[in-house]
């Protein structure tokens, strides 16, 4: 059983999370919470984000992100608030609420929108939503998260282009997308999913290298050995779209020449020396 929390320094409401939350990247907030949280005096003319005192900050988990509260349009009896919040906050949910997440996306993707899909799938997660009138500052507190039946493999995923080309087709954005990654290590090679057609990196942090490269897929190309860096220890890479892929070499020989104009290289390009490191592609266009 979840222990209450010891430690709640403003006037506290408990969300369930659920697929609202994704979709909006925001939450309707009820009548009783805005009496608490005296919503009605700050925001009563905010009838946009762009309204210069919808503005808020968010702190979850230490770190501060951008929110806004609005009103809805005139002719409802109750007026409703809602707070929304930034896309790198809305990334960080999905984040730390990965099964609700996880649960929203097999909802949508069922082509039977009567199931009942929390009655298929039961569990609840729990958003604890502080708010500090006079700092105008909301606090968000995960109150209870469902763990993960298979935690390394759920961890691997939720950062995977696979799941996020899956949540864009199901929101109807553009095919048209680069899924950008960040920097992992190399002993994370084997377990990478989805990246296939990518523009890629290398660096070696001993030697003071770095790689450009490209490839259909990833893990069996950096399964190869590289000779010019031979003792890489992390990569990151960049999946293209699927148009692009006849494109990808052109792609790549455009980064290895902007790489060369900044780094040491092999091929005497002048460049503007930035980092101690060293380009060490062997083909690089003049």
């Amino acid at each position: 059983m979840k222990a209450e929390r010891s430690k709640v320094d403003f006037p506290l409401w408990r969300k369930k999370v659920d697929g609202s939350l994704f979709h909006y990247k925001g939450t309707s907030i009820p009548t009783w919470a805005c009496s608490m949280w005296g919503i009605q005096e700050q925001f009563c003319e905010c009838r946009s984000k762009k309204h210069l005192d919808s503005k808020v900050k968010i702190v979850f988990n230490r770190t501060e992100y951008d929110g806004w509260i609005t009103i809805a349009p005139e002719g409802r009896k109750t007026p409703n608030y809602r707070l929304w919040f930034s896309d790198d906050l809305l990334f960080k949910i999905k984040d730390v609420f990965l099964m609700s997440f996880m649960r929203d996306l097999e909802y949508r993707l069922l082509k039977d929108k009567s199931v009942d899909i929390e009655g298929e799938i039961p569990f609840w997660e729990f958003l604890d939503i502080e708010y500090d009138k006079e700092s105008r500052i909301f606090y968000f507190t995960a109150h209870y998260t469902q763990k993960p039946s298979f935690p390394e493999l759920f961890k691997r995923l939720i950062g995977s282009p696979t799941l996020h080309k899956i949540d864009d087709e199901l929101e109807g954005k553009g095919e048209f997308r680069i899924y950008k990654q960040n920097w992992k290590p190399r002993q994370e090679l084997e377990s990478e999913l989805g990246a296939d057609n990518v523009l890629y990196t290398l660096i070696d942090t001993e030697n003071k290298l770095i790689y450009v490269g490209e490839a259909g897929n990833l893990v069996k190309r950096l399964l190869q050995p590289h000779p010019t860096i031979p003792h890489w220890n992390y990569f990151r890479y960049d999946v293209l779209p699927e148009q692009l892929s006849k494109h990808r070499v052109l792609f790549e020989r455009m980064l290895i020449r902007d790489f060369a104009s900044l780094l040491h290289n092999k091929k005497d390009v002048p460049y503007i020396s930035i980092s101690e490191y060293k380009l060490s592609n062997d083909k690089i266009d003049k």
